[in-house]
């Protein structure tokens, strides 16, 4: 019998990080990214949350470091983000304010 992992959902950014970033990297203090990988990408979603209305799916290949900034930036402002089109046109990721956004490692993107 195979086990079903569902993904959580938070209500916001800031539930995010405390409750499934944080416990993660202290119990792994050596991940650079939520999967454990060094590299690569991943299609695997480690968590959902919620901004703006809309839910946000957080891939498993995001770097723990720029969720830490966003987690400071959510912290000084009501609005962190910044939203913007994909490349293709055929959604919206969001992006750290302030922060570059090229190889910005943030993969985090609108569900639906």
């Amino acid at each position: 019998m195979s086990t079903i992992n569902v993904i959580p959902t938070f209500d916001n950014f800031t539930d995010f990080y405390t409750q499934a970033v944080e416990p993660l990297k202290k119990a792994n203090v050596a991940h650079i990214r939520l999967d454990g990988k060094l590299k690569g990408k991943t299609r695997n979603v480690f968590a959902y949350f919620m901004y703006k209305d809309k839910k946000w799916r957080v891939d498993a290949d995001t770097y723990i470091d720029r969720l830490k900034l966003a987690y400071e930036a959510a912290q000084q402002s009501e609005e962190p983000f910044v939203i913007k089109a994909t490349r293709n046109d055929k959604g919206e990721s969001l992006h750290i304010k302030g922060q570059p956004v090229r190889n910005d490692k943030f993969n985090v993107y609108r569900v639906g």
